[in-house]
């Protein structure tokens, strides 16, 4: 099991090129980040007194790989919490974070025969892994990923450099939804399947597979939220 740390760290940069998308670009202030790719973590705002309780906080996957000094995370604006990091968050201000948290690629699984399906955000424990040198493990990946456009995919600059896999990205306005029944028609029951994204989708998509044959087993989901 991991051993949970606690980091004070420093926003180096904050990105906002979609309105209501955010990404956090973290240093530490301290020891290095230890993580492995798939994990998550918890950010407070505010100060944190080591005599006191652990300050509201909230969980974000980590996007970085594990061989980066520093960690990036992506959030969206969705409630009360992400209102204040929208709000309060500036480059240089400090923050304390707890990880690493989550077991998402540590779990057994099939690296010869795997699928990897991500909406929007949700990509983003999978760039973790797609951008570390485990991922050379997996033999022949297959990856799906929906945008709502072209706008949305911010992740480009880290696509680029995921080799050896088969990538498909579906834009909303221009392909469609991104269709499991299609995705499973072309890999079939025996694959591995890690699904990431809104919660809905995360059900639907499980349901789907489950009825088809898929054992459960086979299905991993990045769904701690």
């Amino acid at each position: 099991m991991a051993i949970i740390k606690k980091y004070s760290a420093r926003i180096v940069k904050i990105q906002n090129s979609i309105d209501g998308v955010y990404t956090l670009i973290l240093e530490s202030l301290g020891k290095p980040f230890k993580y492995n790719p798939g994990q998550f973590l918890h950010l407070a705002i505010d100060e944190y007194d080591p005599a006191g309780q652990w300050p509201d906080s909230r969980c974000f996957s980590m996007q970085s790989s594990p061989d980066d000094e520093l960690i990036k995370i992506t959030y969206s604006i969705k409630g009360k919490f992400t209102g204040r990091m929208q709000q309060e968050l500036k480059p240089g201000n400090h923050v304390t974070l707890k990880l690493p948290y989550g077991d998402l690629f540590t779990q057994q699984h099939n690296k010869s025969n795997t699928v990897f399906i991500a909406g929007g955000t949700g990509i983003t424990p999978f760039l973790s892994l797609f951008t570390h040198d485990s991922f050379q493990t997996y033999i022949k990946p297959r990856i799906y990923l929906g945008f709502r456009s072209k706008t949305y995919n911010i992740y480009e600059d880290e696509l680029k450099a995921v080799k050896h896999c088969e990538l498909r990205v579906y834009y909303e306005n221009i392909d469609g939804l991104i269709e499991i029944n299609e995705i499973f028609f072309d890999n079939g029951k025996l694959c591995d399947y890690f699904i990431s994204g809104p919660p809905v989708m995360i059900r639907t998509f499980k349901e789907f597979l489950i009825r088809n044959g898929v054992l459960s087993n086979q299905i991993l989901t990045d769904d701690w939220e």
